[in-house]
């Protein structure tokens, strides 16, 4: 008899399917599952993700006031129409990150009213306490991680020298504590490879029979070689969803300058005007050689990578790296440090250096530019290995499977 049809709905503070992993996973999670016959409502704060048609999306709404391109912007009078947007304003004007928190109001009230039509409840990474609630009170419910936030706070902390601008990022990074709370009391946990498990259990307290490890995966119809497209000699791509410590931009930027002249690199993801790498790229001289590009398409990247001798991904950690994975989807060969998860995902199939470490990741493209072939022969196995291990239907199965599971209990 075939398995019941699960009403799922589905959790994200925040879904930019420009920036980041946590859109693009609700998105093709979210398509994946009701590809298996499921009913998925994703309930979202902004800016929300790009659903398939057949994906219902509640968007409970929101100031999004760290939104591009004027973070930390005062919203005007108008916008604000009820006391969580107040909450929302003082939680940014006293310097902490307002959107978890402020998303979590808006949810609670939302599951109050629709919370009973609902198998399950997956949350992506929000851990809020009204998620805590819920989990104290016996909803069906799972959550995924796809790397412990806590390390983003240390590598901030550690990479700022000022006294008053650690005590600001601990402030910023106060939710932390809240979703270590919230993730310790949730039945299930969903994670995106070996090591980022070994480093819930290590830093948030996860007890290891509660995480469930499941890939994710990478739309190969999208993410592929275009033949027709000629491949640079000397240009390199790389993505930064965030101009922060812990994606090591900086890094890769000490790396070029240390690269001959002609080797340009071109970054995708959100552009701040004054942000740390932009203040870099100056001071070590490399305006003629670094352009951003901004937020692009999925199509727009898969343009890009076509065209470079190679793909970067600086990273002093990630729980699994969907940019590594879209670039070996790609065909592009690939450097990558070893932080996190990257050596499990990669495979071998790259070449990888220490997170951190300048003169290593310089050697490292060096050698990738000095011998293309080899580098191209890589970057087929390496496209092979994509196709043969992450895919998004096997990881909307694995994760239907552990809703059963928790249903089951």
């Amino acid at each position: 008899m075939a398995e019941e049809r699960l009403r799922i709905a589905l959790s994200v503070y925040r879904g930019n399917p420009h920036s980041g992993g946590q859109g693009v996973y609700t998105a093709e999670l979210a398509r994946h599952l009701v590809a298996l016959g499921h009913e998925v409502t994703v309930v979202a704060g902004p800016p929300y993700p790009d659903l398939a048609p057949s994906v219902e999306l509640v968007p409970l709404g929101g100031l999004d006031l760290l939104r591009q391109p004027d973070p930390f912007r005062r919203p005007g009078l108008d916008e604000v129409t009820d006391w969580t947007d107040l909450a929302e304003v003082a939680l940014m004007a006293t310097g902490a990150f307002p959107d978890p928190r402020a998303f979590g109001l808006r949810f609670g009230r939302w599951w109050r009213r629709a919370g009973r039509r609902f198998d399950i409840l997956h949350d992506n990474q929000s851990l809020t306490s009204q998620h805590a609630r819920l989990a104290r009170e016996g909803v069906a419910m799972v959550a995924s991680i796809h790397h412990p936030i806590t390390v983003d706070r240390r590598l901030a902390l550690e990479a700022e020298g000022s006294f008053w601008k650690r005590v600001g990022l601990r402030r910023f990074y106060g939710f932390v504590n809240m979703q270590v709370r919230t993730a310790r009391l949730i039945p299930r946990i969903l994670t995106v490879s070996a090591s980022a498990a070994r480093d819930l259990g290590r830093e948030m307290a996860i007890a290891r029979e509660r995480i469930r490890v499941v890939p994710i995966g990478v739309d190969e119809t999208v993410f592929r070689p275009l033949e027709h497209v000629g491949r640079s000699r000397t240009l390199i791509a790389t993505t930064a969803s965030a101009d922060v410590p812990l994606k090591g931009l900086g890094v890769l930027l000490g790396a070029l300058a240390r690269l001959p002249r002609e080797v340009e690199l071109v970054v995708m993801g959100p552009r701040r005007e004054g942000a740390p790498a932009e203040a870099l790229v100056h001071h070590l001289g490399l305006a003629e050689r670094v352009h951003f590009v901004g937020s692009v398409t999925r199509e727009q990247m898969v343009s890009i990578y076509a065209e470079a001798a190679l793909a970067v991904v600086p990273s002093m950690y990630e729980g699994f790296s969907l940019p590594a994975v879209e670039a070996m989807a790609c065909g592009v060969p690939l450097v990558a440090t070893t932080g996190g998860g990257l050596r499990e995902v990669v495979g071998g199939l790259a070449l990888q250096v220490p997170p951190g470490d300048v003169r290593s990741m310089a050697s490292a493209i060096a050698a990738v530019l000095a011998d293309p072939a080899a580098a191209a022969r890589r970057a087929r196995s390496a496209r092979q290995r994509v196709l043969a291990t992450y895919s998004w239907r096997e990881a909307a199965r694995r994760t239907e499977a552990v809703y059963r599971e928790v249903l089951a209990r």
